[in-house]
């Protein structure tokens, strides 16, 4: 394991006909019957009545047809009215000042959301688009994978994220990263979408470190890409793409065995892994549920990888992620047992992380401390406060409403609750945020003059607040007293990372709205075939 805490309403109107079809019917029979006789003359009236008014007919000829004269008023008049109504409701509708239903307002977890994604655009390294919205960043290590002498293109490595402030794309934490980004879109893309945020230099030498026998980094990236592979599932031929990727870095894994740590490798000085067997479980599950073979959950499922791996004692993440198959598919044998292992040792992992044990201690703020009290705490505090979201989410989806730990059961609220209790120094939320950032972008101002290394020290031992505020950017964290430097020269307390942002967004975006938007059960399954046999169909109804 890498440097990863193994605990780490509407206008109606009445429109009713007063004259019922009887009502109509029964006038077409009010014709006088004298009216039917042979009717006098004008001057034979004249003699016998003497002049007078002129009776009105009943009916009226209009050509092909004759009508009632009441049916044909009537007509009229409902049609009149009818347009007159239609009028005022036109009109109404035009001059009353329109009341759109508007959104609630965003809470703070999707505010910082917005932000902390926003911290991944500073990171970007090599040719920017034009749309990346952190205006002081430029395009950067244009060369990266050219050989030092000749100049000759070796691989193209252009492109990436630096890990942190110091302009390094370490691979390690960066595949790590974007895993953790991937499993939060997969499970709540429907907060992502809510929040509008589901669709978002140097000239120095630049040497490159290979390996060839590195298999917990090449599982680690075949992660990266599987679970990315599920995010774009609609976009067929890209999804493909990773997926191959993916099966391509698995199998290098799978047969160069060995550590990079144990190669030498400089990275290794920065984030250390001790053995590649917690790479083979993550990097196995990631695999399965991107292709459904079930031959990879048989490999991250095995009883001795498992054993390896640490299921018995730590591995929140890829312990959740196991926990998540066994809650909802269930596959039973062969992979019960393992499985099983990985629920129990999960449900240990979120008891410790509740305050009414002794398993960590927390500074007077509340603070977990999971890294012991060591320097930069905030990574795995936010990864902690994701799983425990996660998780607790997982079983309200499960209709379980809470867990054991030991005799006591406990609601899935606890875990909800130990996830808000926690805190991060996001750069540029609220009033009050770190202004001396470790950050070589942030730190040196963009006034066309342009500084070698030793030229930057001058900015980075600077007292100065950071010209440009990397907004969104968490830092490492207070220490185990609560106390925070904000010191540039201080690493321990002031740098970003790539994998402590992950962490953040990812808690974020679990955090963020009401609970009545759940996890997506079913996305990170599409391409896992059903666990049992389709039961045949019901035999043909019995005839005699």
């Amino acid at each position: 394991m890498y440097g990863r805490d193994p605990w780490g309403g509407p206008l109606e109107i009445n429109t009713t006909d007063s004259a019922t079809d009887d009502d109509r019917s029964r006038n077409l029979n009010e014709f006088d019957r004298a009216a039917l006789s042979r009717p006098l003359d004008e001057t034979q009236q004249s003699w016998l009545l003497g002049p007078g008014e002129e009776r009105k007919k009943k009916y009226v000829d209009l050509g092909c047809i004759s009508v009632s004269r009441k049916i044909f008023v009537w007509t009229v008049g409902l049609i009149l009215a009818g347009g007159i109504i239609a009028g005022l409701i036109a009109l109404i509708v035009k001059i009353v000042p329109k009341h759109h239903k508007h959104a609630p307002p965003a809470d703070n977890y999707t505010l910082a959301l917005e932000k902390a994604l926003m911290f991944f655009n500073a990171q970007k390294s090599g040719r920017l688009p034009k749309h990346n919205n952190v205006s002081w960043r430029g395009s950067s290590c244009l060369n990266d994978g050219k050989s030092d002498k000749s100049g000759a293109v070796l691989k193209d490595l252009v492109g990436g994220y630096y890990d942190a402030g110091d302009t390094i794309k370490f691979h390690f934490p960066k595949a790590f990263a974007m895993t953790m980004l991937s499993w939060s879109v997969i499970e709540y893309s429907a907060k992502y979408e809510a929040a509008g945020e589901l669709k978002h230099d140097i000239d120095y030498p630049r040497p490159v470190t290979e390996c060839s026998s590195c298999s917990d980094l090449a599982a680690e990236l075949a992660a990266a890409l599987a679970s990315a592979s599920i995010v774009f599932k609609d976009n067929k031929l890209y999804s493909k793409k990773l997926v191959h990727g993916a099966a391509t870095l698995w199998k290098f894994a799978r047969d160069q065995r060995g550590s990079y740590s144990a190669a030498g490798a400089d990275a290794a000085t920065f984030y250390n892994s001790s053995m590649y067997w917690d790479e083979f479980v993550w990097g196995g599950a990631w695999m399965y549920y991107a292709t459904g073979n079930q031959s990879y959950l048989y490999l991250a499922s095995h009883p001795k990888l498992a054993k390896h791996a640490g299921a018995f004692w730590g591995g929140p993440d890829y312990g959740v992620l196991l926990t998540r198959l066994r809650l909802f598919l269930s596959p039973g044998y062969p992979y019960e047992e393992t499985l099983k292992t990985f629920h129990n040792q999960t449900s240990i992992i979120m008891c410790s992380y509740l305050p009414y044990f002794s398993s960590f201690n927390r500074t007077r703020g509340g603070l977990i401390q999971l890294n012991h009290g060591r320097p930069q705490p905030l990574q795995y505090v936010v990864n902690a406060a994701f799983l425990a979201t996660l998780y607790s989410d997982y079983l309200d989806a499960a209709d379980t409403p809470g867990w054991y730990c030991g005799p006591n059961f406990y609601s899935t609220n606890e875990l909800r609750k130990f996830a808000q209790t926690q805190m991060s120094y996001v750069v540029g939320f609220g009033d009050h945020y770190p202004k001396h950032v470790h950050h070589r972008g942030a730190s040196i101002p963009k006034n066309k003059v342009k500084y070698n290394c030793k030229g930057g020290y001058k900015w980075r031992d600077s007292k100065k607040p950071n010209p440009h505020t990397i907004i969104g950017a968490m830092v490492a964290g207070p220490d185990k007293n609560d106390g925070f430097h904000d010191v540039r020269t201080n690493y321990n307390y002031t740098e970003p990372t790539i994998a402590g942002n992950a962490g953040l967004v990812a808690a974020l975006v679990a955090l963020s709205g009401d609970r009545t938007t759940k996890i997506d059960k079913n996305t990170i399954f599409s391409a896992v075939p059903p666990m049992f046999p389709t039961p045949p169909p019901p035999p043909a109804p019995w005839k005699p």
